[in-house]
């Protein structure tokens, strides 16, 4: 699957591997909450890049302290009207300080993606065949913003009292 990060179209490092797959050392991997709870004190000696994909249903707080063991994490939306992951990327950017990769996986849809990257993802899984152009110009969409978010990009309240002030 098409992988844009930071902006761009990239190469994917990771590689996500079922709960029954062996977990090859030299490879970056992504492995389940459930794998994690079975194995985390084998999984914490690993060399390589370790990530965890949550669904919808598995809030961040049950791995709050887990957290600095993983370069990535991968939020799941299922379905359009399911936005959980909208809250978790917010509640792991601002309130665990996750600076890992952030990344959307599952249903992303390119209307959406400036929302997610503004909650604090910073990589979108596209749909296979997705065109990659329009994706990317889907993250310019927007240039101002009535609410302040993770991006700390200044709302349009805050631009308009700059403007008010330099005019007196």
């Amino acid at each position: 699957m098409p992988l844009i990060k930071n902006g761009q179209l990239v190469i994917d490092p990771w590689r996500a591997i079922g709960d029954e797959d062996s977990l090859p050392e030299d490879v970056h991997a992504i492995i389940s909450l459930e794998r994690w709870q079975e194995d985390k004190e084998g999984l914490k000696v690993r060399t390589a890049g370790l990530g965890l994909q949550l669904r919808s249903d598995q809030s961040p707080q049950q791995v709050e302290a887990d957290l600095p063991s993983f370069s990535l994490i991968a939020l799941e939306f299922p379905k359009f009207t399911d936005g959980r992951a909208y809250s978790y990327a917010r509640l792991l950017r601002e309130r665990y300080g996750f600076s890992g990769e952030l990344r959307a996986v599952g249903n992303v849809l390119r209307d959406q993606l400036l929302f997610m990257q503004r909650c604090g993802f910073d990589a979108f899984e596209l749909p296979e065949g997705a065109p990659v152009e329009a994706w990317l110009k889907a993250l310019d969409d927007f240039s101002v913003w009535y609410q302040p978010a993770t991006d700390n990009r200044a709302p349009v309240s805050s631009l308009r009292r700059r403007l008010r002030v330099a005019a007196e």
